[in-house]
């Protein structure tokens, strides 16, 4: 018999030992019963409905910019995240990319997102979908609070350990383009 170390595994060709490679076999068979057997229905009742007055309202002081975003902790999904968004008269998001992708449903108001290079105007009742990893903003130009419910699959990118955020602050895309351009022609002097 060859000496098994802490991990299950022989000290001398890596294998797992006999115990160790049953026991996850068997863990493995318990969870491919349960995913061919994933008819149970008795679910309880809580997230089935959140109330929109229960989100955690983030300020600027959190954001870096002058939006609000609403965190949703109750709703149970697995793979997506809801958030409400506002926006200020005349302000905007930061700037920003994503590796998830997002979906911002336009409750209230009007305005318009830069998108990569695209420029899109939105209004009530609107989607405005972002890509993955593309930077972008979105700007209020009307006369109300913009409302936004904004929907992404974050939460399964997390679960992957996939996902990234980052911002560049409070620049508009053309100008941050161009500041990159320039950065990257002096780099190649």
């Amino acid at each position: 018999m060859v000496p098994v170390d802490g991990a299950g595994k022989t000290a001398r060709d890596g294998k797992q030992a006999p115990a160790e490679r049953e026991a996850k076999l068997a863990a493995f068979m318990a969870q491919l019963k349960k995913l061919k057997n994933r008819d149970r229905q008795d679910i309880g009742a809580e997230g089935l409905v959140v109330h929109s007055e229960d989100a955690i309202w983030l300020d600027a002081s959190v954001t870096g910019n002058p939006s609000e975003i609403g965190v949703l902790l109750d709703i149970p999904a697995r793979t997506m995240e809801f958030y409400l968004q506002r926006i200020p008269v005349g302000a905007a998001t930061d700037l920003q990319r994503h590796v998830h992708e997002s979906v911002h449903f336009v409750l209230e108001g009007e305005g318009y997102s830069e998108i990569g290079e695209q420029v899109v105007r939105w209004k009530k009742g609107d989607f405005v979908y972002t890509p993955p990893w593309i930077w972008h903003r979105h700007y209020n130009t009307g006369t109300v609070t913009v409302e936004m419910l904004l929907i992404e699959n974050s939460r399964l990118l997390e679960a992957l350990d996939a996902n990234r955020r980052e911002s560049a602050g409070l620049i508009d895309y053309r100008t941050w383009a161009k500041q990159k351009r320039e950065e990257e022609e002096g780099g190649r002097r």
